[in-house]
């Protein structure tokens, strides 16, 4: 049953989830929103939300037994090598990063960050070549979080909360790597662990708030719906892509087993969307491999309530609650409660359009 489980989960996020729309459609960040109540009334929402749920409480019924023990134990000899190099593998993959970005040239941390200036492009190479000492590691750091500030010269600022938490999680990583104080260095890995769940809770809202950004995707991929019809599979995909980010802050199986499917997802993408693709979540798929490999036994917070198999429904109401507040009012408070629907398609919202990309055409 739970092997069966995760297999549904799987396939409610297929590839439209794994790919970042904004590197391959047509966007306005500034366009109003989608009200709340169409994802409400919508029974697909419901339905994914109902499978995500089962899925949770299985695995967390399972984590208690003999079986649940035993599947942990068989995790922690498996990747033991990889955890004792932890922080070597993590500065390679931030390093490899920077590189790859640094090769790709003229964007800001990102594929849809685009920018004429080629220092930018060095100084991501900078970046690149300091995580590999402990003294420069704080300088690598302050330059992601300078690059993201600069960002802001040519970006919206809600358009770079997209890669906000997975900048402060690499930075903090780096920071708390090269401290002398032990406790502090001891909460690296979760800074990185808390980054991907929270960037991936808050990057799965498009699919509520903009379903249509999805429509060229699944028009001109028609294979990444698995069949189902297009309304259907956006808000199941939502649905999916929330909750595995939310599962990143669970239990051990719990976070181990999204980790996973999640690993499964990213890797399954690059087929279809290409490099980029590969480039753009490398350093998510990076700490996915980590937080697989992490064999911590324990919650840190809130133990009572989040290891309780009752306490996983109220817990996702309220990611689901506070992040969707979160994600409307904060676009109401940048853009007003109409938006800026006219605003035009520029290299600060999309990609020029392309043979390869018919559907990058700006829409009336």
């Amino acid at each position: 049953m739970l092997r069966w489980c995760l297999t549904v989960f799987c396939l409610l996020w297929a590839l439209p989830a794994a790919a970042h729309v904004k590197w391959f459609a047509p966007f306005i960040v500034g366009a109003p929103p989608a009200s709340p109540m169409r994802t409400l009334t919508d029974p697909w929402f419901w339905t994914a939300l109902a499978l995500v749920l089962v899925f949770f409480l299985l695995t967390r019924f399972v984590e208690r037994t003999a079986a649940g023990k035993a599947a942990l134990s068989g995790f922690d000899r498996a990747t033991a090598p990889l955890w004792a190099r932890g922080d070597d593998f993590m500065r390679a993959m931030i390093g490899g990063f920077f590189v790859a970005i640094f090769s790709v040239g003229g964007v800001y941390l990102t594929p849809d960050l685009q920018t004429p200036s080629e220092w930018v492009s060095w100084t991501q190479l900078l970046i690149a070549v300091g995580v590999f000492w402990r003294r420069t590691m704080p300088l690598s750091a302050l330059g992601i979080i300078g690059l993201w500030v600069l960002a802001l010269r040519d970006y919206d600022f809600f358009h770079l909360l997209d890669y906000l938490a997975l900048g402060v999680a690499a930075a903090g990583y780096l920071v708390l790597a090269a401290s002398r104080n032990e406790d502090w260095r001891a909460a690296r890995f979760r800074v990185l662990r808390w980054g991907v769940a929270i960037a991936l809770m808050w990057s799965s809202l498009e699919k509520f708030a903009y379903p249509e950004w999805f429509y060229p995707l699944v028009e001109e991929r028609p294979f990444l719906t698995f069949g189902l019809p297009r309304d259907v599979f956006i808000p199941m995909a939502g649905v999916a892509e929330f909750t595995l980010g939310f599962g990143l802050t669970g239990t051990p199986l719990v976070r181990r087993l999204s980790a996973l499917a999640l690993l499964v997802i990213f890797v399954a993408a690059v087929w279809p969307f290409g490099r980029i693709d590969l480039v753009g979540h490398a350093l998510i798929m990076a700490i996915l491999v980590l937080i697989a490999a992490d064999p911590a036994p324990r919650l840190n917070r809130w133990r009572p309530l989040r290891e309780s198999l009752w306490g996983i429904p109220p817990g996702l109401a309220l990611a689901l609650v506070g992040f969707s507040s979160l994600y409307w009012g904060l676009h109401a408070a940048v853009y007003g409660p109409q938006g800026s629907e006219g605003a035009p398609i520029g290299p600060g919202a999309t990609h020029t359009p392309s043979a390869e990309h018919p559907h990058d055409e700006a829409q009336p």
